[in-house]
């Protein structure tokens, strides 16, 4: 995905959990209209518990943090700092690539065009967008659009790091290729779109196409939306899996586990564009 966002004004800049070994093809997952009749504007958030203010606090305390942070070049050309929003205790976490135009003017990221078809993408799938955290890797916007260089990519890193530790999510959603190279370590986007991968404490990753990569793309856009379509049955997975380790029940073999330790994918295999890792019982 080498082309970046022309258009400032185009909204969200464009730049440029466990293990097992079973594929499925894509078209074995439920489909979409299924999962709507039955499940329209679900609620895919965790159940609240005993921690979920604490959770809300820490995570208001990391914003302020980076509504105001210093760190790199990229603080003296911002209007605003992009933390992030959403649901403290979501199921689901978007990562983008990096503020637009309209999220720097606004400090909100994902407001732009882009981020109205993710809007519109996830409510396809009968997803609310109030109950899914979203983010990006750098938290501030590179002028005119430029990629994020490596310097700003790893003074960002520590608060990605930390919004995952708060938040705990059990799906990562990478939207564009900067945010799936800090979960897919090789493999460009055009070969990694759509494949699942356990990264370790009960989470997996799934790699998307930037939405503003998908409106530039017809084929793109098919397979942004087709990949959308993956996430209403890994939700219903993971929720399952929360379940039965609550009760403290052994879970099916290469079921992520809320209580592994973190995992290091291994290489990706590009031979099967249409192979997913099993995440199903």
């Amino acid at each position: 995905m080498g082309a970046r966002v022309s258009a400032a004004r185009d909204g969200e800049a464009s730049y440029g959990g466990r293990q097992t070994k079973e594929c499925v093809p894509k078209s074995d997952f439920p489909p979409k209209s299924d999962f709507l009749v039955n499940n329209r504007n679900q609620d895919v958030t965790k159940p609240v518990d005993e921690s979920h203010v604490e959770r809300a606090q820490r995570l208001t305390a990391l914003n302020a943090e980076v509504a105001v942070c210093q760190r790199c070049p990229l603080a003296m050309t911002r209007t605003h700092a992009v933390p992030g929003e959403g649901n403290a205790d979501a199921v689901v976490m978007f990562v983008g690539e990096g503020p637009g135009f309209e999220e720097d003017r606004q400090g909100r990221p994902f407001v732009g065009r882009s981020g109205q078809y993710l809007t519109e993408t996830l409510s396809k799938v009968g997803i609310r967008r109030k109950d899914v955290y979203i983010t990006n890797v750098v938290k501030c916007r590179p002028p005119d659009n430029r990629d994020p260089q490596p310097a700003e990519l790893a003074a960002c890193d520590d608060y990605l790091a930390r919004q995952v530790e708060i938040i705990n999510p059990r799906i990562v959603v990478t939207l564009g290729r900067f945010s799936m190279r800090r979960w897919f370590k090789e493999g460009g986007i055009t070969k990694i779109h759509g494949k699942i991968t356990n990264i370790g404490r009960g989470r997996v990753a799934i790699a998307m196409f930037h939405p503003a990569a998908a409106l530039r793309n017809p084929q793109w856009r098919v397979e942004f939306e087709r990949d959308m379509q993956l996430l209403p049955a890994l939700i219903a997975r993971a929720e399952r899996a929360d379940a039965a380790a609550a009760r403290g029940e052994a879970l099916p073999a290469g079921v992520p586990h809320p209580g592994d330790a973190d995992y290091v994918p291994p290489p990706v295999d590009d031979a099967d564009d249409d192979a997913q890792l099993s995440l199903l019982p």
